[in-house]
């Protein structure tokens, strides 16, 4: 059999190709893919860094959403009009808001001349163990560190009054941010469907359905997590705030609003809210109080840890405990306090989203156009 021979020359990099072992090969291509997502991750996080006091705001208004928007569509569905329902979602927080403030300075008020009278013996008593060994902290010490505590505010008097400036300017966009909060949250409740259409509309048409099969995973795990963590939330409140009214320590109340905020930021808030109860109690009734305090503080902890989390978080948010630990430590070393915030959430939002989006397949893509369907059924009213 006559055998034509090939005139087509070497590729040279056929040549180079070989040259290389398959697994560097496969190594490489990997590598610069996972060098572009970084890339592209660093771009978001330096933009959301950028535009922070319009992304936090707006995040916020998300978490208000989900835990408004299942009340406004079970008021909707007993044939509320949409406006009744979403107004009543936002006049019910904010009374519920005013209520916790009024009860809190009302207990200030009440406990203010014990607070006076408690608070003047612990420092005289504290005044008395400094002046006596090992500490020899004299009276007249303590005048002359006032003394130069004095000249030195007076020597930095304009630095002072440029903090008090970049207050002000801060209390300023603190009243922006509460603007974009409100706005946000009245439109996402009554326009939320529409909304979330033209976001699916923005990416390619093959790639709709399986967008917004993540987005209604992720919306549905994000409501979920915030009424789980305000169950969670009200129950480690009411524990602490029982705890401190048999001690007797002041200031009940507001110590359970703090631990009630505390609980939003997993393990962060529950030690500081914790610690914050355990001082005051501390400082107004002495060591004793401060140790049962403490136990309350640990029981009601260990009652969030063991029972609440594993029964209810458990079932809403799919996260593994060291993925909540690690994401919170980065969240707060990118973004603070707000990053340990928004750690948790948006870890299992973005968790939930991104194995919806793995599961779906074609065909169960439905004839429609799915952007033209909501999120998720309880989504948006």
């Amino acid at each position: 059999m006559l055998t034509i021979p090939s005139k087509r020359r070497p590729d040279p990099d056929d040549a180079s190709r070989d040259a290389v072992p398959a697994g560097l090969q496969v190594a490489g291509a990997f590598s610069w893919r996972v060098l572009v997502v970084v890339a592209m991750l660093a771009v978001v996080v330096a933009l959301v860094v950028l535009l922070s006091e319009i992304v936090v705001p707006f995040l916020i208004a998300l978490l208000v959403c989900a835990l408004l928007a299942p009340m406004s569509a079970f008021l909707q569905r007993h044939r509320w009009p949409k406006w009744a329902a979403v107004l009543t979602c936002l006049v019910a927080v904010v009374v519920v808001i005013g209520a916790l403030a009024l009860v809190v300075t009302a207990q200030i008020r009440y406990d203010l001349p014990s607070l006076e009278h408690r608070l003047d013996t612990q420092i005289r008593s504290l005044q008395t163990l400094l002046d006596s060994e090992p500490f020899g902290i004299t009276a007249k010490k303590v005048t002359t560190w006032v003394s130069n505590g004095t000249k030195y505010l007076q020597s930095h008097a304009s630095s002072i009054a440029a903090g008090f400036q970049e207050a002000g300017s801060g209390a300023v966009h603190a009243l922006e941010g509460l603007f974009i909060i409100v706005f946000t949250t009245i439109f996402v409740l009554i326009d939320g469907r529409r909304i979330w259409a033209w976001v699916v509309r923005l990416f390619p048409r093959r790639a709709r359905p399986r967008i917004d099969v993540a987005g209604a995973a992720g919306w549905h795990t994000l409501t979920s997590f915030i009424r789980v963590q305000l169950v969670v939330a009200i129950t480690d409140a009411l524990g602490v705030v029982i705890g401190a009214l048999i001690l007797q320590v002041p200031l009940a109340i507001p110590i359970g609003v703090i631990v009630f905020m505390g609980a939003f930021v997993p393990v962060v808030g529950a030690i500081v809210a914790g610690s914050v109860a355990v001082l005051v109690a501390l400082v107004f009734n002495g060591w004793v109080p401060a140790l049962f305090m403490l136990g309350v503080i640990l029981v009601v902890q260990q009652l969030e840890s063991h029972v609440l989390h594993p029964f209810l978080t458990g079932s809403a948010v799919k996260v593994h405990p060291l993925g909540v630990v690690l994401g919170v430590t980065a969240g707060t070393t990118i973004a603070g306090v707000v990053g340990a915030f928004f750690a948790v959430p948006f870890i299992a939002t973005v968790n939930a989203m991104v194995v919806a989006a793995a599961a779906w397949r074609p065909e169960d893509a439905v004839p429609d156009d799915p952007a033209a369907a909501a999120a998720p059924t309880d989504a948006t009213p």
